[in-house]
């Protein structure tokens, strides 16, 4: 206890010890009050409502001094860069630069033709018509063998091939039969040629999913060829117009080849799938 001397001689000695605490008190709870307000900064979203106000300071309120910048995720900027803007150019408006119609048929083109091959030389489905694709090289030149000889298939496993109206093309065409991806060993009776169909194995099939690849490959190398002449060409009129029509123009080349890269992939898979079983 004070003496009454003490306090007369001080009398605000009771405010300089509230004050006192008050400083304490005001030292060990700004850290805890500083991270509470940094958590509500640094939140992801941005804070539009009023904060409490803290004890110390009754009947008022704060706002946060600064809002906070979304950052895009790793995944997200991977799934945007993964993602290019599409192009879709008129092609009335730049006929005198290219002919965009006819760069997409030549596109179309190879695509179509890779159809035709996975269906020529990828089958194992036995039929007479397994062998019309085959081409026989004579000294008249190429022809299909159904166009050289009569068909005909008289078991699952046997097809025979009547070569008499052309019996001068019979060698070139066991060449032609050998040298296919069917796996043939063809035989000569007189003018009739017997082709025994060999069970399909599995050796068999893995050796047709590596041709269809290679014959992917070359159809990617076909269209990329197009998609070059195509550029070249638009590169040509760079004098007569602007930078930003050329690469517009170029970018709707491009977009055209990744769209025939993707179904030639998509024919691959299926190809691939129906060799496999």
């Amino acid at each position: 206890m004070l003496s009454k001397d003490v306090v007369s001689v001080c009398p605000r000695y009771y405010e300089l010890k509230a004050a006192k605490k008050y400083l304490a008190l005001n030292h060990l709870l700004r850290p805890l009050l500083c991270q509470s307000l940094l958590r509500q900064v640094r939140s992801p979203l941005v804070a539009t409502s009023r904060v409490s106000a803290p004890p110390l300071w009754p009947n008022t309120t704060c706002y946060p001094s600064a809002c906070i910048r979304l950052y895009a995720t790793k995944k997200s900027k991977a799934k945007a860069k993964g993602q290019s803007a599409k192009v879709n150019i008129n092609s009335a408006l730049v006929e005198d630069i290219i002919s965009l119609d006819e760069v997409k048929g030549e596109m179309t083109a190879v695509l179509n033709a890779l159809k035709d091959d996975f269906t020529r030389n990828l089958s194992i489905r036995t039929s007479p018509g397994a062998l019309d694709h085959i081409v026989v090289t004579t000294q008249d030149g190429k022809f299909p063998l159904n166009q050289l000889g009569q068909i005909s298939m008289k078991s699952p496993q046997f097809i025979m091939v009547n070569m008499s109206s052309f019996p001068e093309a019979i060698k070139a065409a066991i060449h032609a039969l050998k040298e296919s991806s069917m796996n043939l060993n063809p035989e000569v009776d007189g003018t009739i040629i017997k082709v025994p169909v060999p069970k399909v194995t599995r050796e068999h099939r893995e050796t047709l999913v590596k041709l269809a690849k290679q014959l992917s490959n070359k159809a990617k190398d076909s269209l990329r060829r197009v998609r070059s002449n195509a550029v070249t060409q638009v590169k040509k009129a760079k004098e007569v117009h602007s930078e930003d029509t050329i690469r517009l123009v170029e970018k709707q080349i491009q977009q055209l080849s990744d769209n025939i890269a993707v179904d030639i992939d998509k024919q691959l898979a299926a190809k691939t799938k129906e060799l496999l079983g």
